[in-house]
This record gives structure tokens, sequence and C-alpha cells, in this order.
């Protein structure tokens, strides 16, 4: 069973504890209700743990209001999907909440309502569809710079690799000794796994990019 971390934030005991036993109903997914009653309180709950999937937030809160901790949480960093509750709505409050961009906008009569499990489940959907679009546009322009890449890298070596190939030919050619001979066999391998690595950068249609170590990433040209 899936379960789905959200963090309530929220000033009413009696509301958050209405919110949890509606969506402990759901199924088949389970939700997991943190409730904090004020925005500081949040904050540093964030701090802490980084895996909600998504926020509810209410706009009347002690202190800051919703709008202004919605903010906070973006300034510092917190990538998630923010679901606004309110008691009414509200044009220029709903214009303020969308300019923050966030993902959804209920009243608190729809949390007994199949509308708040569905906002929640949709919220995350998008949050993970804008991560993919991300990611794959991070990939192609990664594949773009590594194909600019190799046009310049290659260019460069052409000329390099053709004497030395010219080289090992001549070196070759006439009589060595077996040692020397086997030498130039190494150099010839070296030559030849350099060559195919060249040509399958040349290839790359896709983003290869892989962790090599920590935050150093190599291109895997294995096969």
């Amino acid at each position: 069973m899936t379960t789905i971390r959200i963090l309530l934030v929220e000033d009413n005991r009696e509301f958050a504890n209405l919110v949890e036993l509606f969506l402990r109903k759901h199924d088949p997914e389970k939700f997991e209700v943190t409730w904090k009653d004020n925005g500081a309180a949040a904050l540093e709950l964030l701090e802490s743990d980084s895996k909600f999937q998504v926020i509810l937030m209410d706009y009347f809160l002690p202190g800051k209001n919703g709008l202004e901790v919605t903010q906070l949480i973006q300034e510092k960093g917190y990538d998630l999907p923010i679901i606004f509750l309110t008691v009414n709505k509200d044009f220029d409050l709903a214009v303020e909440v969308m300019k923050l961009g966030v993902e959804d906008y209920l009243v608190k009569e729809e949390i007994s309502t199949p509308v708040l499990p569905r906002a929640i489940l949709s919220a995350i959907e998008r949050k993970k569809l804008r991560d993919q679009l991300t990611e794959l546009e991070i990939s192609q322009k990664r594949l773009e710079t590594l194909q600019d890449l190799v046009v310049k890298i290659t260019g460069e070596l052409r000329v390099p690799v053709e004497m030395m190939r010219k080289n090992l030919d001549e070196l070759s050619g006439g009589h060595v000794e077996e040692s020397f001979a086997s030498y130039l066999k190494i150099i010839r391998d070296n030559m030849d796994r350099i060559e195919k690595k060249i040509a399958q950068l040349k290839e790359l249609k896709s983003d290869k990019t892989v962790t090599y170590v920590q935050d150093i990433k190599m291109i895997d040209l294995s096969e």
C-alpha cells in the first residue's frame, strides 16, 4: 500500500483532526498526516524532515499567514506541492495563491468529500510529471553539450591520432625485437580502444551520463 506523507499547517486542532479522520478513510492510498499549528513550526520540521510529498496550508495562521509561509518555504528551496485550505472562496486570495504556483485552492468544507484526496493525488502526480520533464530537459541539454564537446575533441585529436597510427605502422613494418613488438601491440590496442570510444561518442544519441562517485559524473560507453 502506498503511503503519502502530508504536512498539514493549520491552527485549529479540531479541523486538523477532521482532516486526518477523513483522509484515513481513503483507499487504496494511505495518508499519513503530520500536523503543525503555525508556519514557524512547519518550517522547523521541514528542515529536519524532507520526506513530505505535499503540504496542506491554512491561510489564517498565527504570526505569518499561509501566503507568507508559502513564500518562505519556496525561498528556502523546498520544492513541494502546496494546497491551500480556506474558509470560503476569495477571488483576490485565489489570484495571489496562483501567483505563487500553489497547486490547488480548496474550501475547508470540501475536506469531507473525495475532492481533498483527489486534489492531493493530482498535485503529487503533477509534481512528478514536472520533475520528469525537467530531468528530460536537463538530459537533452547535457546531450547537446556533449555532442558539441565531442565534435571539438575529435577534431583536435584527429591529426595526432593519424600521426600515431602512421608512426606505429612504420615501426611495425621493420624487424623489431619481440619485447619491443609487444609494446607496440599494447600501444596499438590502446589506440584501437581510443578510436572505438571516439566513434561511440560521435554516435551518441542519448544522455548516458551516470554518477561515478559522489557528485562526479561520467559517460557510460560500456556495451
